[in-house]
């Protein structure tokens, strides 16, 4: 029997402009009690590119799961700037005790694909208390050259106008913005000593680094630096850099038994 999941969306206010947040939430008498599960997207991603993960998780975990778009992404308000050095904790420091706060979540589930794996990291070690697990997709933890000839790779795809329309149709007219800002921070000579190592070390919840073995953005030695003496790795054959969307139905069972155990 399939549970039944609910969805309901809402712009958020912030100093900064308003965050699009939508969360889904299962049809169980467990969904009001277990902490719910927070989704952060990726350099390019947004809530509507989750596609139906969420609501998968949702049902297989019995859990409200929580996504919303960062600011300059998706159906938020645009990013007043450029992103600083620091973005990826920027994110867990500025922005997820609001979105905490205005949401009314206490203890919760981090989970974040690419770089929002790494400010899921961020989260986790900034809420010690509060973040009960820390789940991280394709995640990068250091600046890695095979990220960066991915990064590179993908920088010259979207000099095409079509490539970059396709993207248009997540991120609208911010769509430039958020290549540019993913491409020429992590390309940029002060980003090269960037690493997760430091944050990692305050990660008290128990971890599930998944990964897949053909992910173009980064090795196997991502997750399991993220994973060493916190948890579990989970290499994921034949994926590459969006195992939820390539094997959802793998990754939702993963997080689930890893979620049921902790």
């Amino acid at each position: 029997m399939t549970t039944a999941v609910s969805d309901q969306d809402r712009l958020i206010p912030t100093p900064a402009g308003r965050l699009y947040v939508k969360d889904w939430t299962p049809d169980t008498e467990t969904a009001g009690t277990l902490p719910p599960i927070l989704l952060l997207h990726d350099s390019l991603g947004c809530v509507d590119l989750w596609r139906s993960f969420p609501a998968s998780l949702a049902a297989a975990t019995a859990r409200r799961v929580v996504a919303y778009d960062r600011l300059g992404f998706g159906r938020s308000d645009p990013h007043p700037g450029t992103l600083p050095r620091d973005f990826v904790a920027a994110e867990a420091r500025e922005v997820i005790p609001l979105l905490l706060d205005h949401l009314g979540i206490g203890d919760f589930v981090a989970c974040g694909h690419s770089v929002g794996g790494g400010m899921a990291v961020e989260t986790a070690a900034r809420f010690p208390a509060r973040c009960r697990a820390l789940v991280t997709i394709a995640a990068q933890a250091f600046v890695e050259e095979r990220t960066l000839d991915g990064i590179r790779v993908a920088k010259q795809g979207f000099q095409e106008p079509a490539q970059l329309a396709r993207l248009a149709r997540y991120q609208g007219d911010k769509a430039r913005w958020a290549v540019d800002a993913w491409t020429e921070t992590w390309l940029s000579p002060a980003f090269a000593d960037w690493t997760l190592d430091r944050t990692l070390s305050q990660v008290r919840c128990p971890v599930l680094a998944l990964h897949g073995d053909r992910d173009e953005y980064g090795s196997a030695e991502h997750p399991t630096r993220i994973a060493a003496g916190r948890g579990t790795v989970r290499l994921l054959p034949d994926t590459g850099h969006v195992p939820h969307r390539e094997c959802e139905d793998e990754v939702v069972e993963a997080i689930r038994a890893f979620l049921s155990e902790t």
